[in-house]
């Protein structure tokens, strides 16, 4: 069976998209590696304090199962391009585990004329002194073990990094009864005061979190961030430096604790987007997203993308996005002619993505990475944690005459271990003094052998700027 549309992530964009070409009568799947919808943002909170917006996402995730193939606990590894134009994603369906405690992985290939991808992202980490310790995790973490399973991470946490999303995530964890010791933001915490007439919207929301954190006493600390932490086999104490508008270290003070959730933004995943060879482009922050018009098509025929991996600007802009895919989805699936380069959108939605897509760039130019974190590293501090790669290697690989981020990972490993750069790659890329590069990965998300075996695909997809020997990359003979 081939699909009209299927769509990967089951955010606030996937489902969007997914539900808007639904409804229009399109034979849609949408695919997703969670046990439920809802992405990272709209994890159905199982904590009190629902995220504005959630009660909305679930009427409509209802909708869209009533309406499509909703495929939960699949994840998407690769796409890839028939010679006839079909599209091609492959999945492999993780089950429960069974009773011997092992969970099942079945190989699931779905066929499509049209492909949204709405993959969402991932946390950006910075390598500090102990960030490999136990009871070091990104505030992602944090936040989607609390909202997702009610699990509380540590008992005293300190909160560190840059952006307002650090907020929610301390907020979270002291109304769940953890004693949150402090909020401390790296940047000067201004935000967007130059930009009062982008911040309005967001104005109660950051009342509400503000409100928040005052009744569980937790200090808000601005130009401060964790820089080590300590400990034996964990998490014991970590050290806060008072910072300059650069980020280096004016001062320090050890504050035990025994968890740290850090953050510092977030890095779009778009692997499935350059495996079909669709342009990208370096949003404001240098991250690199998928290029895309007004209909949020990319390069490619016949692929759409929506959500953090067209740019990092929230749930609202997020759901925009997916609605207008859909849209023009509905609109090219029935030959509309597309006006003024939207087909089938209101000039009302729009207009609200303009709006949106502004107050996402201004919160990025609000919380920039400054370059002064490099300062905190030592000589041991590990930059890659999967292969142990410690500055001192990467400094070493720059003196062999390395002169990107790639030709270090060729001399000295950082980025070959199980994450395969997604954790330690903006920050070798910032070592090498460039900004990050397009992920050229064949398997976009981690995958055993042996179900890549069954899949029959074992040659893998050929990248964008590596054409194949055969019309079809999957098949050798």
């Amino acid at each position: 069976m081939t699909y009209d549309l299927v769509v990967i992530g089951g955010g606030p964009a996937g489902v969007a998209g997914a539900l808007t070409a639904a409804r229009a009568g399109l034979r849609v799947a949408l695919v997703d590696s969670g046990a439920r919808l809802g992405g990272q943002y709209f994890r159905h909170a199982v904590v009190p304090g629902a995220e504005p917006g959630l009660g909305r996402f679930l009427r409509q995730g209802r909708a869209l199962g009533e309406r499509a193939d909703v495929l939960l606990r699949h994840q998407a590894w690769s796409a890839a391009r028939e010679p006839d134009g079909t599209l091609v994603v492959h999945c492999v369906k993780r089950s429960s585990p069974a009773q011997d405690g092992r969970a099942g992985e079945l190989p699931v290939a779905l066929r499509a004329r049209r492909l949204l991808i709405a993959t969402g992202a991932h946390d950006r980490p910075l390598p500090f002194p102990g960030w490999d310790l136990p009871g070091v995790l990104t505030a992602g973490g944090a936040q989607a073990l609390l909202k997702g399973s009610g699990v509380v991470a540590g008992r005293r946490i300190v909160v560190s990094g840059t952006g307002p999303f650090l907020l929610p995530v301390a907020g979270g964890l002291a109304g769940a009864g953890a004693r949150v010791l402090g909020v401390f933001e790296a940047g000067s915490g201004l935000g967007l005061a130059r930009r009062p007439l982008l911040a309005l919207d967001k104005a109660g929301e950051a009342a509400r979190y503000a409100v928040g954190l005052a009744r569980h006493r937790v200090p808000y600390r601005t130009r401060q961030a964790v820089v080590a932490a300590h400990g034996e086999r964990e998490v014991e104490a970590v050290t806060v430096a008072r910072l300059d508008e650069g980020w280096n270290i004016l001062a320090t003070r050890v504050v035990a604790c025994d968890t740290v959730a850090a953050g510092y933004g977030f890095v779009p995943q778009i692997e499935l987007g350059t495996q079909l060879g669709c342009q990208t482009r370096h949003d404001v922050d240098g991250s690199p997203v998928l290029t895309v018009d007004a209909a949020q098509r990319t390069t490619v025929p016949g692929v759409w993308a929506a959500g953090e991996p067209t740019g990092v600007g929230g749930w609202r802009l997020s759901e925009l996005e997916g609605r207008i895919a859909g849209l023009a989805i509905v609109a090219g699936s029935r030959t509309a002619p597309e006006a003024a380069g939207v087909p089938g959108a209101p000039g009302a939605l729009v207009r609200r993505r303009a709006r949106w897509r502004a107050f996402g760039e201004a919160l990025q130019r609000a919380y920039p990475v400054k370059p002064g974190w490099q300062g905190w590293l030592r000589d041991d501090t590990l930059v890659c944690r999967c292969e142990e790669v410690p500055l001192a290697r990467v400094r070493e690989a720059q003196d062999l005459g390395a002169t990107d981020a790639r030709s270090i990972k060729l001399l000295a490993r950082p980025g070959m271990g199980w994450c395969q750069g997604r954790i330690c790659g903006y920050a070798v890329s910032c070592l090498a003094g460039e900004p990050p590069q397009p992920p050229r990965r064949p398997i976009a998300q981690p995958v055993t052998l042996g179900a890549l075996s069954e899949s029959g695909e074992a040659t893998g997809p050929a990248l964008a700027d590596d054409p194949p020997p055969h019309p079809n990359p999957w098949r050798t003979s």
